[in-house]
């Protein structure tokens, strides 16, 4: 899967058995999208919210929709036996979505996408997430952050049963321009990248219905093979996206546990 490392779909495998038990708390019984790399992670990918009509007859499936309104049977990671056998198509990373899939019409989680506009280094996406934080200290929310495993920072939210996604996504708008508003030098929510400058873009759309995002855990299609990890608030200052790859996160979570393990209590 990695050419120029040499981890193959076996240590892929092999790094998701690892970390099977964090990754089943947040991604556990979603519906997930697929992003397949047939020919390895240095190869064209695709997106797959469709699962093939040849498969297991134990794979479960959920239905999921689009704005057109048209509608796909998508994975649900119901166990290690569904991620892995996503892995065996090829799939690095999963998005899933915002909800679980015994519950399609209750929004569970508010996810803050600190986005890096050209020029925008990774030290200003670290304090943009204390911004985020401070607010979220302020009004006695907990937030859970995690490296997209690129460029940016999420940070995630539950949310109380009662929510569509259409009022995450209003709360998403509102948390966004507040930050703007805090600090308009640093961070942004304008739509147009033209208008956003040198700052970090929070894009509240990704709690737009029927939108997905790369989820906790997963593994990016990088040469250092990088991993979407969760990590705590003190961690914040010295954390690094190139150290969080799967050679060094199953040691890590060994060590110390999963950090978002109390968004789950």
């Amino acid at each position: 899967m990695f050419n120029d490392r040499g981890e193959t779909k076996a240590d892929l495998a092999a790094y998701y058995g690892a970390v099977e038990a964090p990754l089943l708390a947040t991604m556990g019984g979603r519906p997930v999208l697929l992003q397949r790399y047939p020919n390895g992670a240095g190869g064209p990918s695709f997106f797959q919210k469709r699962v093939p009509e040849k498969r297991p007859d134990w794979l479960q499936t959920a239905v999921v929709s689009t704005p057109n309104g048209t509608t796909s049977d998508a994975l649900v990671a119901a166990d290690l036996s569904h991620v892995l056998w996503a892995v065996n198509l090829g799939c690095l990373g999963f998005h899933p979505w915002a909800y679980h899939a015994a519950t399609p019409d209750i929004t569970d989680e508010l996810r803050i996408d600190l986005d890096p506009s050209p020029g925008v280094t990774f030290d200003m996406v670290r304090e943009g997430a204390s911004v985020v934080k401070t607010l979220l200290d302020e009004l006695g929310i907990a937030g859970f952050p995690k490296t997209t495993g690129s460029r940016g920072i999420h940070i995630y939210v539950n949310v109380a049963p009662g929510l569509d996604s259409y009022e995450v996504r209003a709360a998403a708008v509102a948390l966004a321009r507040e930050m703007e508003r805090r600090r308009p030098d640093l961070m942004t929510w304008q739509w147009w990248k033209e208008e956003r400058g040198t700052r970090v873009f929070i894009d509240y759309n990704q709690n737009a219905p029927h939108k997905t995002v790369f989820g906790a855990w997963g593994v990016r299609a990088t040469e250092d093979a990088r991993v979407s990890a969760p990590f705590t608030w003190d961690e914040l200052p010295t954390v690094e996206i190139g150290d969080l790859t799967i050679a060094t996160v199953p040691p890590r979570l060994a060590a110390n546990g999963d950090p978002w393990a109390a968004m789950y209590d």
